[in-house]
C-alpha cells in the first residue's frame, strides 16, 4: 500500500471526512494541469491524463477510461487502490459506489476549487442529506509540492486572429442575450485566451495563462496575477476596455456580487465558484466556448498553413524512421521521438509540442496514451508495428496527427486491423451531411468497418482542436457514447476536429491513424476538408478487404499528400514519397 494513501486517511480522520475525492484538476478545471495540482497522481502513483480517485477509511478506487486501462493496471499494482474501468460492463458507477460505501450522515471531502460543480450534484442525487467539506487535504501531506507556474503572456498579432477583442466581446454579449443571460463567469483558460487574443505558458503543452474573466453587458474584468502581464498586454487590454484585477482570488467575491441572470457552464465551473454565485443561473455551454468552436476564415486559412508545415516534418520523420531500419541502425522509442522534435523545430513558426509525443513500438502501442521513458526505453525491432501520436503549436495553428507503420513483416491480424482502421478514417473524412448535423451521428462511418468484424476501440473517434490553443477543445467531438455537450456538438463551417479510429490488441500491438479535418460548407451541405498530408503505410494494407470506393479514397488521399508535400522535399526523400504514395490496386 502506498504511504501517501495512509497519510491521506490520517488527515481524513482529523477533518471528520469519511470519503475523499482527488482529481488532477486545477481551479479552472483544465484537462492538463500544472504539476502543483496533480493530487491524484501524488496519492495514487497513476500518471494517466484522466482519472478520479475515491478514498474511504478502508477502501480506495480509481476510475479512468479506456485510453488508460493497461497503463493504470501497471501503475496501481500493489498500491491498495482498485482500478475501475469506465465503460466496461462490470465497472460500477462511481456515484453508485460512493452511495453504497457511505451512510447518509457522512461527510465527503474534496478541494472545492478543483472539483466540478456537477460532480457534487450527482452525489447529492444519490445520497440525499450528505454534507461536503471543501478542504485540500492532499496539500497537507504534500511536503515538496511544486510551486504554481506564472509566466508572462503573449499578445497575438492581427493576422493571427481574424477578430479583435472588442468584436469578440460583442459576439459574447450577443450570445448572452440569446441565452437570456446578463453576465457570465469564465473559468476555462482556453476560453479566456481566445477571447482576449492572448496566449501563455502556465501549463505544459497548453498555450494558456491562469486567470478568470467576468463579462456583463457593459464591462469585462480579467482576474490575473501581475506576473503575467507585460506592458504590451496591459495596453492591449486597455484598448479593448478590459479591466484588470491583479488578484485571481478576488474573482470569488466579484462572482458573488453579480445580479440578474448568470450563464454558467457547470462542467467548467468549480464547486466553490458555483456556490459563490448567488444570482439566478442559466446553465449551458459557455458563450466563448461555443463561438470559438467555429473557426473564422482567417483561422481556417492559418490552420491549413500550420498543417502543411507539420505534415512536412512528420513525412520526413516517417522516411527517416524507415530508412534507419533499412540501413540496420538502432532506433528506440525515445531516440525516434527526439528526431521528430528536431524535424519540427526546422519548420517555420514552430513553438513546441501540443502534447507529449506518444512513440510506441509493438505491445506498448496497445496503451492509447503511452509515453516513452528513457529509464525503460524500448528498441524497435525489424518486425511488427510502430505508432506515433504527436502534434505541434505553430504561429498559425495547432496540429495533432497519428501514424502507424510497419517496421518489418506483419501478421495477418496486424494487416487486417490496419486496413480496417484506414478504411474507417477515409470513410469518415468523405462524409457529407446537412449543416447542424449532430456530430455523434457521424461516428458510425469510422467504426462500421471494425464493428462488421467484431472489433472496436475504447476512445472517441475525434476531438476538437483549438486554434493556437489546447489540443483537446470542447464541445467538438465524434464519438458513439453521449456526453453533456451533445446538444452543442453540431457540425458546421469552421469546426476543426480529429479523425482517429484505432484498434488495440493488448500485449501485441496498437494501431491509430489520425488526420485533422475542417468542416466546410459545400453549397448548402457540409463535408470535411482533410488538412493533414502524411502518407499511410501501404505495406500494411490488405487490398482484398477494401471496396472499390475505399481504394479510390485511399489513392485520392495519397495523390493529395504527394502534391502538397513533394515540393518541400529533395533527393531520396522525394523518391521515397513518390513510392509511398503510389496508387494501390486490386490484383
Amino acid at each position: 500500500m502506498r504511504e501517501e494513501l495512509i497519510r491521506l486517511r490520517n488527515e481524513m480522520e482529523k477533518a471528520g471526512v469519511s470519503l475523499y475525492i482527488a482529481c488532477d484538476c486545477d481551479d479552472h478545471l483544465s484537462e492538463y494541469v500544472d504539476d502543483y495540482y496533480k493530487s491524484m497522481k501524488f496519492v495514487s502513483g497513476f500518471t494517466g491524463g484522466d482519472g478520479t480517485l475515491v478514498v474511504t477509511m478502508d477502501e480506495a478506487a480509481l476510475w479512468t477510461d479506456g485510453r488508460y486501462f493497461i497503463q493504470a493496471a501497471i501503475e496501481l499494482k500493489d498500491s491498495g487502490i482498485e482500478l475501475m474501468k469506465m465503460g466496461e460492463p462490470d465497472c460500477p458507477d462511481m456515484y453508485e459506489w460512493i452511495s453504497e460505501k457511505l451512510p447518509k450522515s457522512s461527510a465527503i471531502g474534496f478541494d472545492g476549487r478543483c472539483i466540478p460543480a456537477n460532480m457534487t450534484e450527482r452525489i447529492e442525487g444519490k445520497i440525499p442529506g450528505i454534507s461536503f467539506i471543501s478542504a485540500d487535504l492532499v496539500g497537507r501531506i504534500w511536503d515538496d509540492r511544486p510551486a504554481k507556474t506564472q509566466n508572462p503572456v503573449m499578445v497575438l498579432k492581427d493576422w493571427q486572429t481574424g477578430r479583435t477583442v472588442s468584436e469578440k466581446l460583442k459576439d459574447i454579449r450577443d450570445e448572452l442575450s440569446k441565452r437570456g443571460a446578463d453576465s457570465t463567469v469564465i473559468s476555462a483558460c482556453d476560453d479566456i485566451a481566445w477571447t482576449l487574443n492572448m496566449r501563455g505558458s502556465d501549463i505544459a503543452y497548453n498555450p494558456v495563462f491562469a486567470s478568470f474573466l467576468i463579462i456583463d453587458t457593459e464591462t469585462a474584468t480579467l482576474f490575473i496575477t501581475g506576473e503575467h502581464l507585460t506592458g504590451e498586454a496591459m495596453d492591449h487590454l486597455a484598448e479593448a476596455g478590459v479591466r484588470v484585477e491583479n488578484d485571481t482570488e478576488k474573482v470569488y467575491e466579484a462572482a458573488g456580487r453579480l445580479s440578474g441572470r448568470v450563464l454558467v457552464e457547470k462542467e467548467m465551473t468549480s464547486y466553490e465558484m458555483l456556490n459563490c454565485i448567488r444570482a439566478e443561473k442559466v446553465f449551458g455551454l459557455g458563450a466563448a466556448a461555443r463561438l470559438k468552436n467555429f473557426k473564422n476564415a482567417t483561422e481556417m486559412d492559418n490552420i491549413r498553413k500550420a498543417q502543411i508545415e507539420d505534415s512536412i516534418a512528420v513525412t520526413r520523420y516517417m522516411y527517416f524512421f524507415k530508412h534507419e531500419l533499412l540501413m540496420g541502425n538502432v532506433l528506440t522509442e525515445c531516440t525516434a521521438a527526439a528526431r521528430l522534435h528536431e524535424l519540427r523545430t526546422e519548420r517555420t513558426g514552430f513553438n513546441g509540442e501540443s502534447f507529449p509525443t506518444i512513440s510506441a513500438y509493438g505491445e506498448n502501442a496497445a496503451m492509447c496514451h503511452y509515453e516513452p521513458d528513457e529509464s525503460r526505453d524500448v528498441v524497435v525491432e525489424e518486425r511488427g508495428l510502430y505508432l506515433c501520436d504527436s502534434g505541434g503549436h505553430y504561429d498559425c495553428g495547432t496540429t495533432d496527427i497519428t501514424r502507424t507503420w510497419a517496421c518489418g513483416p506483419l501478421t495477418d491480424e496486424e494487416r487486417k486491423a490496419y486496413t480496417l482502421v484506414a478504411i474507417g478514417n477515409l470513410r469518415l473524412a468523405a462524409a457529407v451531411f446537412p449543416r447542424g448535423t449532430a456530430a455523434i451521428t457521424l461516428d458510425y462511418a469510422a467504426r462500421k468497418p471494425l464493428w462488421d468484424n467484431g472489433m472496436n476501440f475504447n476512445h472517441g473517434t475525434g476531438h476538437g482542436v483549438g486554434y493556437i490553443l489546447n489540443v483537446h477543445e470542447r464541445p467538438a467531438g465524434i464519438r458513439y457514447r453521449s456526453t453533456a455537450y451533445d446538444c452543442f456538438n453540431v457540425m458546421d463551417e469552421g469546426v476543426y476536429v480529429s479523425d482517429e479510429p484505432g484498434y488495440y490488441a493488448e500485449g501485441k500491438f496498437g494501431i491509430r491513424l489520425e488526420n485533422m479535418l475542417l468542416c466546410v460548407n459545400n453549397g448548402g451541405m457540409c463535408g470535411f476538408e482533410t488538412v493533414t498530408f502524411v502518407p499511410f503505410d501501404s505495406e500494411c494494407i490488405d487490398v482484398s478487404l477494401m471496396s472499390d470506393e475505399d481504394i479510390r479514397l485511399y489513392n485520392e488521399y495519397h495523390s493529395a499528400v504527394y502534391e502538397k508535400i513533394v515540393p518541400h522535399l529533395c533527393g531520396a526523400e522525394r523518391e521515397w514519397l513518390k513510392e509511398a504514395t503510389a496508387p494501390i490496386a486490386r490484383f
